[in-house]
């Protein structure tokens, strides 16, 4: 099953997406199932994982009913707030769903980051350790040396989004190439290779800028822990559906075998999001 592990659906009039202003007239629409399908069925993608754009209860719910009767919707990664004293009650609720699979930790957006080392978010992280709920790390190349203290503490089974946002378009890689090699040590991270276009020049990236990117992440994590995601429509800032899977196609080591392939545009997302256990649904 070839999967796309990270793209988006949004409905403008809900009005809970506060970053997608007018001034971004690529991606202030509604963006739905309907408009992403053409694009699936030419680079033969089966399924996809929905993920949260905002940063509410009602936005999750929302993806979740979407995914109700949706044959290419395989999971949704939601939201919660951990500050709330019932997110235990909330994340139970969102479980009770056959394609909820996860939730996100929106570490961008925080003030501070290093929030996710008080005592209240380690309980958290812990609790997620013990259900071993899926979780995904939203984070800037800039605040990882808090994700490498993290995982001291705790053993979650976490994907790093977005290669963790480098910053390609001035090609800087350290210190993100050395603190996400010390990130790779942990067996249960994985880290989804998408997100990349937005992070070089818009308007004029060339393939050859993220190959010491793509590949660093490719041999520090392994062929079985890295997946493919377009981070789609948000891509649309910088590329369309087609030329991100063709980037990612031409900048992974020439080298993989077939079932390597396969792993990296699909099945990782299947076994990390534990989507066999949910596809008599699909």
């Amino acid at each position: 099953m070839r999967i796309d592990s990270h793209q988006h659906y949004w409905k403008i009039s809900r009005n809970d997406y506060g970053w997608i202003t007018p001034e971004l007239p690529a991606l202030y629409r509604d963006f739905l199932e309907k408009d992403l399908r053409s694009h699936l069925e030419k680079n033969k993608i089966d399924k996809t994982i929905v993920v949260q754009a905002a940063p509410t209860i009602e936005e999750t719910e929302f993806i979740l009913s979407l995914s109700n009767g949706s044959e290419t919707i395989a999971g949704v990664v939601g939201w919660i707030d951990i500050e709330d004293i019932a997110y235990k009650e909330r994340l139970e609720n969102f479980r009770k769903h056959p394609k909820f699979v996860g939730i996100r930790i929106m570490i961008q957006d925080m003030p501070d980051e290093r929030v996710i080392l008080k005592p209240y978010y380690l309980e958290a992280f812990s609790y997620f350790e013990k259900m071993d709920i899926p979780v995904d790390l939203l984070v800037r190349s800039d605040q990882l040396s808090v994700v490498v203290e993290l995982l001291k503490h705790v053993s979650i089974r976490a994907v790093i989004d977005h290669i963790a946002k480098p910053q390609i378009k001035a090609g800087t890689l350290e210190p993100w190439k050395s603190q996400m090699k010390q990130i790779a040590q942990h067996p249960n991270i994985y880290c989804k290779l998408s997100g990349m276009v937005t992070e070089a020049d818009h308007h004029n990236w060339e393939k050859e800028e993220f190959i010491p990117y793509v590949r660093h992440i490719v041999n520090e994590f392994g062929v079985n822990r890295v997946m493919f995601g377009s981070d789609w429509p948000v891509c649309l800032l910088s590329a369309s559906y087609d030329d991100v899977y063709d980037l990612l196609k031409e900048t992974l080591p020439q080298n993989l075998t077939k079932v390597e392939e396969e792993g990296i545009f699909g099945g990782n997302a299947l076994r990390f999001y534990k989507l066999n256990i949910y596809s008599q649904q699909f």
